[in-house]
């Protein structure tokens, strides 16, 4: 069995260089989420500021937009622009994960997959959030995803600095976070 486990963490930790995803040892971290969350304050755009590295985020320009459907659930359309010049966009669900914790979200972006984490650990609702969302794989590791999202392209380097020792502070990893380039995008995301 620990043959196995060492042979499945070297090949995880070499898909994990290759694909950008975090992977590490153990079971995903149980950070506190933000109290009394308020998802209609939450409504509206968000740029990405910085973020763990992932596969499905190639591009420039990064934003997330989440609004109220007609049927009362909520969605989240992302989108980047890619080295092209290309406009790549993914409209997402987002739904409440636990009734007794509201900031413990999830999103799909696909009918026939299982909501992913979303858990916003904290916000202002007016300029900052920082979310988290972690998968245990084989109950032997995670992986593990964080974004830094402001509600303008841009955010004080020291604030940055404020939400990513709030991740630490859960032992999670924030060496590999990476900003997001807002710079030049076309006014019409």
């Amino acid at each position: 069995m620990l043959g196995t486990a060492v042979r499945l963490s070297v090949l995880l930790s070499l898909f994990s260089i290759g694909k950008g995803q975090m992977f590490h040892m153990g079971p995903c971290p149980d950070p506190s989420v933000q109290e009394e969350f308020d998802i209609n304050k939450y409504l509206g755009k968000w740029y990405e500021i910085e973020k763990l590295p992932s596969t499905f985020e190639k591009g420039s320009c990064i934003q997330a937009n989440y609004s109220l459907k007609e049927n009362g659930k909520f969605k989240v359309i992302n989108k980047e622009m890619l080295a092209n010049g290309r406009i790549n966009e993914a409209e997402g669900e987002l739904m409440h994960m636990d009734v007794k914790q509201p900031a413990k979200l999830g999103v799909r972006f696909n009918w026939f997959m299982p909501a992913a984490p979303y858990w916003v650990l904290s916000t202002d609702y007016e300029n900052y959030s920082l979310v988290y969302s972690c998968t245990n794989i084989l109950w032997l590791f995670h992986m593990d995803y964080a974004w830094i999202l402001s509600r303008a392209p841009d955010m004080h380097p020291e604030t940055v600095e404020n939400l990513k020792s709030v991740l630490q502070s859960y032992k999670i990893d924030t060496d590999k976070m990476i900003p997001t380039d807002q710079a030049n995008c076309p006014a019409e995301m």
